[in-house]
């Protein structure tokens, strides 16, 4: 027996409802600030081709993934962000990570190593390993990597303005333990572009620096094939106070920047584009995070294929690292901190990262500890052995919410290319100061809303503890650290043929005034210890020094 007739609604009728009904008073904008809809149905996909828009992972534009496996196939690399202290340290580092589960290297240098200083430089004092390895030497890279198999695990190093000559020092490594450069997998960051646009590490001028990206590109297509030459930042400029719109757009116009340098060196787009890579923030807002993640694949393989004319379908692959967002960590109530962390890992892998980094309860605070570091893997681990979520493919696809927001955020991106170019792209945009004006009112509104408690942090703005007392462990470097780098240092110089090395830099300076790729001069360089130092001042030497023009 049937019961009487269910009414069937359109969302004008339910809207009527939803406007006679009480509602709480609160901010219903996404953490970007975007207005959301109480409700999101079928019409709103109206416009969304789901057969070419949408389609399936591993398919054009790659909505839905890159892989037609994805985590079926192969999980995403757990890649910690690491380093402290001195490389032994830090190897020490790396080895317990390793053993805890962990399933590739991520480096992160201390600030004169970003720099491209010298551990014995004036403005290194109080900084050597402080918030992350020293490195000055390619010795120090032989201790970083001591008993680790550089052929069997891969390896992520967050450097940009010194990047060439850090990589040169890693590869002088794997030569000298009879690793081939073809057998070597892993990521270099090397985006200057971002530098100047949000973290603002840089030595060079935009020029000469894009010419030494190009160089590592070219020499890696010949010599080191499975190496990322250049992981795409939106990471910083996420962390800088970007929406996730901003995010998305200056990330990849960045990235079109190096394509289009690269092609201008003479290089065929397909010969170096499938080892460009991307790293994004993942923050709070979870359904926004994941948009923005599919639309950087959609965009991507569109503009690779249509206006750079790739033909190699890995061209067309957007693949990313994901790490959750250091600027959502509160010094107060650390422990909650883990829950933040898992909210926005679980968005990474919702939204198809490749390898994940996750934050540590305590780095609002310092360097994690080990006991730290270990929960954050964990968290990991978690989602991808207890949650389920790594079971069905892209289980959010098709979402009326999450294909809207995925529309949306294609369309901003799209309309901030057209702006950019305008501009005469990206490095114009940034010599003009447009992004870093754009991304410091996106951080003043966020401030404001904070301040006027229409968005909250948790144990911040709302539901404090006052009087709260540390109860974690917190990991301190010691002073000794910079005395024991320096003394390193100073062996490493009296032991070197410092006749090789003169000579070394002096090739390196008429190779920088000339044309010739610039990696074989700095390979030479590591070979018989340069220091990082000492080859950012040969090359500023011929390139000259940025001085960023203040923007108001």
């Amino acid at each position: 027996m049937r019961g009487p007739p269910v009414k069937t609604k359109n969302k004008t009728l339910w809207k009527k409802t939803f406007d006679s009904s009480g509602r709480r008073e609160a901010d219903f904008s996404s953490l970007s600030g975007r207005p959301l809809e109480p409700l999101y149905s079928r019409e709103d996909l109206d416009g969304i081709d789901a057969a070419s828009e949408i389609g399936f992972p591993g398919d054009y534009p790659f909505t839905r993934g890159v892989h037609p496996s994805m985590y079926r196939g192969k999980l995403w690399t757990m890649r910690q962000f690491s380093g402290m202290g001195t490389a032994d340290q830090t190897n020490e580092r790396y080895k317990f990570l390793l053993e805890k589960g962990q399933t590739g290297l991520s480096v992160a240098f201390d600030n004169p190593t970003l720099y491209g200083r010298d551990s014995d430089h004036g403005l290194s004092v109080g900084e050597v390993g402080k918030t992350g390895v020293a490195v000055d030497t390619a010795a120090d890279m032989e201790r970083l990597f001591r008993d680790i198999p550089l052929d069997r695990v891969s390896t992520s190093m967050t450097i940009n303005a010194p990047a060439a000559w850090i990589f040169a020092m890693f590869l002088a490594n794997a030569e000298n333990r009879g690793i081939s450069f073809a057998g070597l997998r892993g990521t270099l960051q090397n985006d200057i572009l971002k530098e100047y646009i949000a973290q603002k590490e840089w030595i060079f001028p935009p020029e000469p620096h894009m010419r030494l990206i190009t160089d590592l590109m070219a020499f890696c297509a010949d010599h080191v094939p499975q190496w990322n030459t250049i992981s795409i930042s939106g990471y910083h400029i996420r962390e800088a106070g970007s929406t996730a719109a901003q995010e998305l757009a200056f990330t990849l116009a960045d990235g079109f920047a190096y394509v289009e340098y690269g092609m201008r060196a003479g290089l065929n787009v397909d010969d170096f584009a499938p080892r460009l890579s991307f790293f994004f923030n993942a923050h709070l807002d979870f359904f926004e995070e994941i948009a923005k993640m599919r639309a950087a694949r959609r965009i991507w393989a569109r503009h690779m294929k249509d206006k750079y004319g790739a033909k190699n379908p890995r061209s067309w692959l957007c693949r990313f690292h994901v790490q959750t967002a250091g600027c959502s960590l509160t010094a107060q109530q650390p422990e909650i901190n883990i829950v933040r962390t898992a909210l926005e890992a679980l968005a990474g892998v919702l939204g198809g990262c490749q390898s994940l980094h996750t934050n540590s309860m305590d780095e609002a605070l310092a360097l994690p500890s080990e006991k730290a570091v270990e929960i954050a893997l964990r968290t990991q681990q978690i989602i991808a052995f207890e949650s389920g979520v790594a079971n069905v493919i892209d289980p959010l696809g098709g979402s009326y919410y999450v294909e809207k927001l995925t529309r949306e955020l294609e369309d901003e991106a799209e309309a901030y290319f057209r702006k950019i170019e305008e501009m005469g792209g990206i490095v114009g945009a940034i010599e003009q100061g447009f992004p870093q004006r754009e991304i410091t009112r996106a951080a003043y509104e966020y401030q404001m809303a904070l301040s006027r408690k229409k968005k909250f942090q948790v144990g911040v703005n709302a539901f404090a503890n006052p009087g709260e007392t540390l109860e974690i462990p917190i990991l301190e470097i010691e002073e000794s650290v910079e005395k024991d780098q320096l003394a390193f240092l100073e062996r490493t110089k009296a032991e070197r043929d410092n006749g090789a090395v003169r000579r070394s830099l002096e090739a390196l300076a008429a190779a920088a005034a000339g044309r010739d790729n610039l990696m074989p001069r700095l390979l030479d360089c590591s070979r018989v210890r340069v220091t990082v130092g000492e080859i950012s001042d040969a090359l500023a030497a011929v390139f000259g020094e940025y001085r960023e023009q203040p923007f108001f």
